[in-house]
């Protein structure tokens, strides 16, 4: 199968931020992402996410989404042999050829921008290149889906933003978004949209996974559906265990932040620890990485093969069991190689063109 693999979401970035010596370029034991991993399971291209709370609001917010990206570009910058800051899909097929890393970044959660669009307009400006809406709290403009509505979807200014990132060649990003800020985003979109780590709530029946009807619709859009590889959101078994001995996810990171004091990195690196744990103890439910091809096959059944990715959430959630970090990859690209070169109807997996 002639294709870029990329990958639509990583939370790797904070590690880099709150891990003291964290180096992107060595072998780790933790985690899911760095360069030796990445490059054993044939992974060509990267959107490592600007994440900040939703609960960090304002100024700070701001301050924070700046750092991460400095971050990013410094360890682009410290292991140029092996990665390249990319924003245009040009960039991303570039760096194939000279057998680099394509490293991209997209901002999860539109509080962010602090209701200005200047700041969207200076995020840009340092490289950006897609806005997650909402993420699990709504914002002043959008709806989230594990929030209460508060908006009926977008706002006006939610509207204003959703054009301004049109016009600025950034990808809308309706991950997190709820069911009605989805629909109004399609209705105002000039440009194909995508969700960077969702899957299909017709498997697993969360609010952060995307109905047939809105896969239908993301498809008539040109937009492409990226399926994380999130247990909460793979299995329905393991998310209603789950939920009921701890609440939604929501609760589950609420919980680990306040354990954490603040360490994002911490946050998620626990959780995938503790959470590994009890399915191996039996405790909970065991869901296995072919979940994900479980998920892919329906959004390219109810889509089409050309509108399905992968945005695994590396690094910012519990991985299931046999893709524990980037270096799995290749099971996914194997089992779609083999479809490939028997029916040629195989999810490509190639780079989104819907960015300058």
């Amino acid at each position: 199968m002639n294709a870029i693999a990329v990958d639509g979401h990583a939370d790797t970035p904070q590690r880099l931020l709150f891990e003291s010596g964290f180096d992107l370029g060595a072998r780790h034991g933790n985690g899911n992402v760095d360069v030796p991993r990445m490059r054993e399971g044939g992974l060509d291209a990267l959107f490592f996410s600007i994440w900040v709370p939703s609960s960090l609001t304002g100024p700070p917010a701001v301050k924070r989404a700046l750092v991460l990206i400095d971050e990013v570009r410094e360890a682009v910058r410290m292991h140029a042999r092996d990665l390249v800051l990319a924003t245009t899909a040009a960039d991303i097929r570039r760096a194939a050829a000279e057998r680099k890393i394509a490293a991209l970044m997209g901002m999860e959660g539109g509080h962010m921008i602090d209701d200005d669009l200047r700041l969207l307009r200076g995020f840009a400006a340092l490289g950006v290149r897609y806005l997650t809406l909402t993420h699990f709290l709504n914002n002043n403009w959008a709806d989230s889906s594990t929030d209460k509505p508060a908006h009926d979807g977008l706002t006006a200014f939610g509207r204003d933003v959703i054009r301004e990132l049109n016009r600025l060649g950034m990808m809308v990003d309706v991950s997190h978004v709820s069911d009605k800020t989805f629909y109004d985003a399609i209705g105002v979109t000039a440009a194909p949209v995508i969700a960077s780590h969702s899957s299909c709530r017709a498997i697993s029946n969360h609010p952060r996974n995307m109905t047939d009807d809105m896969l239908r619709s993301l498809a008539k859009n040109g937009g492409v559906i990226m399926i994380t590889y999130a247990v909460d959101f793979l299995s329905e078994e393991y998310r209603q265990a789950v939920a009921a001995e701890r609440g939604d996810i929501v609760a589950q990171f609420s919980a680990m932040e306040k354990k954490c004091g603040g360490d994002e990195a911490c946050v998620t690196l626990t959780m995938d620890r503790v959470n590994h744990e009890l399915m191996d103890s039996g405790k909970w439910p065991r869901v296995g990485w072919e979940k994900i091809v479980e998920h892919i096959d329906h959004a390219a059944k109810v889509a089409g093969v050309d509108h399905v990715g992968l945005g695994s959430d590396f690094d910012g959630a519990t991985m299931p069991i046999g893709m524990e970090d980037a270096s799995r990859l290749s099971r996914i690209i194997d089992v779609f190689s083999r479809r490939d070169t028997l029916n040629r109807t195989s999810p490509r997996f190639s780079a989104a063109t819907s960015f300058a």
